[in-house]
């Protein structure tokens, strides 16, 4: 279970990344002002063109690749939930990369994540400290 959550921890952190570098990127192409296809594709052109948001596809890419290779490797609601980690680090790095403001209150959501993330955690641990339970009468066929 350690490594998985070493590999969860680096895919976090690359996703993080790809947030902020997405962010930049959006940024220095500015509002979208209305939908329309005008608008929609120099958006697009620019997006094409801008360094910041092409490594943040390509870090997202990466978390992408990293999520796969943990949900085939693991339980889908004990790796799911834990991905919810990112939005931690992915306000971390708002807050202190970004230099955006964090109010107290979404302080507390970011608290409730992690303790969110501690007990799907623990309730993964406690399956695993488990012994393997007799098969019930229930699921052996009947003769």
């Amino acid at each position: 279970m350690a490594k998985l959550l070493v590999i969860l921890l680096v895919a976090l952190v690359l996703e993080a990344t790809g947030v902020v570098l997405l962010s930049k990127g959006l940024h220095q192409i500015g509002n979208v002002e209305r939908v329309s296809g005008a608008e929609i594709m120099r958006v697009a052109r620019q997006g094409l063109t801008n360094g910041n948001f092409l490594l943040g596809v390509f870090f997202e890419a990466l978390f992408f690749a990293g999520l796969l290779y943990l949900m085939s490797r693991s339980d889908v609601s004990f790796i799911w939930p834990l991905t919810s980690l990112g939005f931690v680090l992915t306000t971390l790095a708002a807050r202190f990369l970004l230099h955006e403001q964090v109010s107290a209150m979404r302080w507390c959501g970011v608290l409730l994540i992690v303790l969110g993330a501690a007990v799907v955690s623990w309730t993964e641990h406690q399956k695993s400290a488990l012994p393997p339970s007799a098969p019930s009468s229930e699921s052996t066929p009947a003769k």
